[in-house]
């Protein structure tokens, strides 16, 4: 699947306040689900020792699934395609492995 063809089929689903007008919804949305999934990492690394099982695996899964959503409604809510956000942001990593700047820090490097 592309990523506006998700885009625009998952707006299809997108039921919450101000739809289409409200940022923080969905950004609220992404920081719970990603929170959700640090937890699930973090269990896995304190009772399976770091092992992950098909079963977490699918978990993970999941909870990805939701992350892309909620990403997804927020790109939208802005105006963005996700094709755009996608493509520009490997063409800043290409960049910046052309350039042996992958390591360190800074938005501009």
């Amino acid at each position: 699947m592309e990523f506006n063809d998700y885009q625009q089929k998952s707006r299809k689903t997108a039921i919450y306040p101000d739809l289409g007008n409200n940022h923080i919804y969905p950004t609220l949305g992404l920081m719970g689900e990603a929170g959700e999934i640090a937890e699930k990492v973090k269990k896995i690394m304190r009772d399976d020792g770091g092992l992950i099982s098909e079963e977490k695996k699918e978990l993970l899964s999941k909870e990805l699934g939701d992350v892309l959503w909620y990403l997804t409604q927020l790109a939208t809510e802005f105006n963005l395609s996700l094709d755009e956000i996608a493509n520009q942001n490997i063409e800043k990593l290409y960049s910046r492995m052309e350039r042996n700047q992958l390591h360190g820090s800074g938005d501009n490097r």
